[in-house]
């Protein structure tokens, strides 16, 4: 299983992606407070997020309530001060923690500190200062899952004979 942790996400339709690619994949989506925005039912059908019910969505009231929650084990930290590639990560154990920081200011820098051999960066040029965090989710989960041979998930798909 792979759980995508979001920590003070703040901008909705990245959130909203992100949501989509749990729907898709059966990873969990872990939200930790304060959010920048509101996931009522009423705001969600609003925005017409028709694959919501999909996605098995957890909030925590901040970090600690998170670890008292869910623990530590299997957790990386995507940030772009990590020292590592994503790439040289291990994600074939069961159950992996994908955390990822709020848009505007990544992970705090003491859970970087502590968890140093657990960050991962997605390579990039020059003076970019990152990707798209839906992206960023989307291709750490997806490495995660072809570690772990794409458990349940389609791996064909039925294309029209001429």
């Amino acid at each position: 299983m792979i759980d995508i942790i979001l920590h003070e996400p703040e901008i909705p339709m990245n959130t909203g992606n992100i949501a989509r690619t749990c729907a898709c994949t059966g990873a969990r989506l872990h939200l930790i407070r304060p959010l920048g925005f509101d996931i009522s039912d009423k705001a969600v059908k609003r925005a017409g997020l028709d694959y919501w019910k999909y996605v098995d969505i957890s909030v925590y009231d901040d970090l600690d309530d998170f670890f008292a929650k869910r623990g530590d084990a299997n957790l990386w930290l995507a940030t772009t001060k990590a020292p590592r590639c994503y790439a040289d990560a291990d994600f074939r154990t069961a159950d992996v923690k994908l955390m990822f920081g709020k848009e505007t200011a990544g992970l705090p820098e003491w859970l970087r500190e502590r968890y140093y051999d657990r960050c991962i960066r997605i390579p990039m040029i020059g003076p970019v200062r990152s990707l798209n965090l839906a992206n960023s989710v989307a291709i750490l989960c997806y490495e995660a899952l072809r570690q772990q041979g794409f458990p349940e998930l389609k791996e064909t798909g039925l294309m029209y004979k001429r």
